[in-house]
C-alpha cells in the first residue's frame, strides 16, 4: 500500500501576510504619532527638533503647525530622489496624516495650566509617540520621509546612522531655534526617551514572517505487511524513509 504523505504548502513570507494587520496597525502608528506630537505641543516646555523647525516656519510664514509637518514632509521627500530611495505605502501615509492628526489634536485638547499638569502631559505625548513609532515602523509598510532620508546618506556616505541621525536633528534644531520656534526641557527629555522608547515598542509591534512548523513524520496506512520487492521489510521501519512535507 502507497504511503500518505502531507500534501505541500508554500511558507509563508512577510509578504504573504495578511493586510488586516498591517495597514490597520499602520493607520494607527501615523495618527497616533500626529496626536502625539500635539500633545507635546500643547505642554508647551519644548518639542522634538523637527517641531521647533514647524514652530518657526509658522511663525514668520503663517500656516497651522499640521500643514508645516506636511510641506516639510514632501520636501524632504523630494531629497530621496538622488538618494535613491524609494517610498512605500507608509511613506505616502506619514507625508499625509502626520500633519492632519497633530492639528486635530490642537484643535481639540487645550493648555494646561498648572507646571505638574504640563509635565504629565509632556510625558504623555512622548510615551505615546515611542507606542507610534513601533506601531508605524513595526508594520513594515515603508519608513517615513525623514527615516528614509537617513538611512538614504548612511549609504551613499557609509557615515554611521547614530552620526548622519544626530546631524540632522541638529541642523533643523538649529534652524528652528534661529527662526523662533521653542526649545525646552521637552526637547531635551524628547531626546533621551524616545530611543528606548521606540526600541521597546518595535520590540512588541514588528510584523515578522510566519515560521513554517515541522510536520509529523507521514504514517503508512497499515503498520505491517509483506516483505517489499526490494526485500525490505514494510512497516515502520519503511515509514522512516519517507521524508515529512513542512507544513503551515
Amino acid at each position: 500500500m502507497a504511503v500518505v504523505a502531507a500534501p505541500e504548502r508554500a511558507p509563508v513570507t512577510l509578504a504573504g501576510r495578511a493586510l488586516g494587520r498591517r495597514v490597520p496597525q499602520l493607520l494607527a502608528g501615523l495618527l497616533l504619532y500626529g496626536s502625539s506630537m500635539g500633545l507635546m505641543m500643547r505642554a508647551t516646555l519644548g518639542v522634538n527638533p523637527w517641531d521647533v523647525l514647524h514652530q518657526g516656519l509658522q511663525r514668520h510664514l503663517g500656516l497651522s503647525m499640521g500643514a508645516w509637518v506636511t510641506i516639510t514632509g514632501a520636501a524632504v521627500l523630494l531629497l530621496w530622489i538622488p538618494l535613491r530611495q524609494r517610498p512605500g505605502v507608509g511613506t505616502v501615509g506619514n507625508v499625509l496624516l502626520l500633519g492632519l492628526a497633530m492639528d486635530v489634536t490642537l484643535r481639540t485638547v487645550g493648555a494646561p495650566g498648572p507646571l505638574p499638569a504640563r509635565i504629565a502631559l509632556l510625558a504623555l505625548g512622548i510615551l505615546l509617540n515611542g507606542l507610534a513609532t513601533g506601531l508605524y515602523i513595526g508594520a513594515r509598510l515603508g519608513p517615513g520621509p525623514r527615516d528614509g532620508l537617513m538611512t538614504g546618506l548612511h549609504r551613499r556616505t557609509g557615515r554611521s546612522l547614530r552620526l548622519i541621525r544626530t546631524g540632522i536633528e541638529l541642523t533643523v534644531l538649529l534652524v528652528g531655534v534661529l527662526l523662533g520656534g521653542t526649545a525646552g526641557i521637552g526637547t531635551v527629555a524628547y531626546a533621551l526617551a524616545i530611543g528606548p522608547l521606540a526600541q521597546f515598542f518595535l520590540r512588541h509591534c514588528a510584523v515578522t514572517p510566519a515560521v513554517p512548523e515541522p510536520a509529523a513524520p507521514a504514517l503508512p496506512e497499515r503498520p505491517a505487511g509483506p516483505p517489499s520487492r526490494t526485500g525490505a521489510p514494510a512497516g515502520p521501519a519503511a515509514a522512516a524513509e519517507v521524508t515529512a512535507v513542512p507544513r503551515n
